[in-house]
């Protein structure tokens, strides 16, 4: 494998990231407590209400006042989009390290704070979370992000491989951590249930390239929990296979870690989750990977692209810092090579809003489910702990 574009974590992530996000007192919805002048202001896209008792007791409570996606046009360019046409999930509360800030604010800083903590986010789940644990975090997770409602799309990414990251270029998962593995993922299928659900699974997937004497173990394991997800009947599955600039360039790697991953069982695969390629280069490369995969005999996969973090886009080797992950924010001068928040979150992939060329619109309406902000630029090193001041840097700076 190609180890040029990865970048270096100093400790693992899984570890980073050990006992964030408890999952308490998150809200379901954005309901009173945020301005709906101000939440309307932040969304990217009107939304396509839906017509049940229930949903529509969702939207009165305020699920389209935070950035959802959402047009009927996106959902007639891609009618079998099952992220299209349904409210998103937005979580607040002290559980969520983005909402305490915003919810303590005043002023200028509660308005820019809001362009984080009102939009929808994943929040990621991983070996941090026990076994044992797991099924009760994620259903209390989707009791609070959905407020009961099945048709509320409910956002999270699966970051449970063991081992992950550099540790896997070095060794394999042993049997206790393969059956453990496959324990996890059935118990936090079972709390999924019959929600609409989109889930990342396994950010950084191009480290299964890099497993000894050329193993697929890890992918298997990956290949498991995505039959595993997409046998629920309402969620849709994204494998991760890297960035525009990770693998380089290269479809055909890609390809090679979404085709033993089971790619032909879910929906589709996603770019960027930890990365800051501009929203149009994953375009183009995302088309590639499906042209690719559709040589390969797993035609009509669709993606989606994490935009949380490529307002200012750059690539690996137009990095500024060897500490990648943690990439200097974008400063009110300095709009390159930078971090700030990208296109918000919306399944209204082909506007004209996002400065996208005509060609990369098209491509855009044929294959892409959706804009989302899986990354969490805000965070330090990407994982852990919130950076107030980051946050801010990141909103004051964003050209969306």
């Amino acid at each position: 494998m190609d180890r040029q574009p990865v970048p270096v974590p100093t400790r693992p992530r899984a570890r980073r990231q050990s006992g964030r996000q408890s999952g308490r007192r998150w809200s379901a919805l954005v309901g009173t407590a945020v301005p709906l002048a101000l939440a309307a202001a932040l969304a990217p896209a009107a939304l396509a209400r839906p017509t049940t008792a229930a949903s529509t007791a969702a939207t009165r409570a305020g699920a389209y006042a935070a950035g959802l996606p959402a047009s009927r046009t996106a959902a007639a360019a891609n009618p079998g989009n099952p992220l299209a046409g349904r409210p998103w999930g937005v979580y607040k509360g002290t559980a969520d390290q983005a909402w305490a800030p915003y919810a303590k604010a005043t002023g200028t800083e509660k308005t820019l704070l809001g362009k984080i903590a009102l939009r929808p986010r994943s929040t990621w789940f991983g070996a941090w979370t026990s076994d044992a644990d797991i099924h009760a975090k994620v259903d209390k997770y989707i009791t609070a992000m959905s407020g009961g409602d099945p048709n509320v799309l409910v956002q999270m990414a699966v970051f449970r491989m063991r081992p992950w990251e550099h540790n896997a270029c070095t060794r394999l998962p042993t049997a206790a951590e393969q059956s453990s593995y496959k324990t996890w993922i059935n118990r936090f299928a079972s709390a999924v249930g019959a929600q609409h659900t989109a889930i990342i699974l396994q950010p950084d997937g191009p480290f299964a390239l890099c497993a000894p004497g050329g193993s697929k173990v890890p992918s298997r394991l990956i290949g498991y929990a995505a039959r595993t997800f997409a046998a629920l009947p309402h969620t849709a599955v994204y494998i991760d296979a890297g960035a525009t600039d990770w693998p380089s360039d290269d479809p055909v790697k890609a390809a090679n870690i979404l085709t033993p991953a089971s790619i032909g069982a879910v929906r589709g695969f996603a770019l960027n989750s930890t990365h800051y390629v501009s929203t149009a280069s994953e375009v183009a490369f995302g088309t590639a990977i499906v042209n690719e995969l559709a040589r390969r005999g797993y035609p009509g996969k669709h993606f989606v692209i994490n935009t949380a973090q490529n307002g200012a886009p750059f690539r690996w080797a137009q990095k500024r810092t060897s500490n990648f992950d943690n990439s200097p924010v974008c400063t009110a001068t300095m709009r390159t090579r930078c971090v700030t928040l990208g296109i918000p979150p919306t399944t209204d992939v082909a506007s004209t809003r996002w400065g996208l060329g005509a060609t990369d619109r098209a491509r855009a309406a044929a294959h892409v489910d959706a804009f989302m902000w899986y990354g969490r630029p805000w965070l330090y090193m990407q994982a852990d702990p919130y950076v107030k001041s980051r946050a801010l840097a990141l909103a004051r700076t964003t050209p969306w």
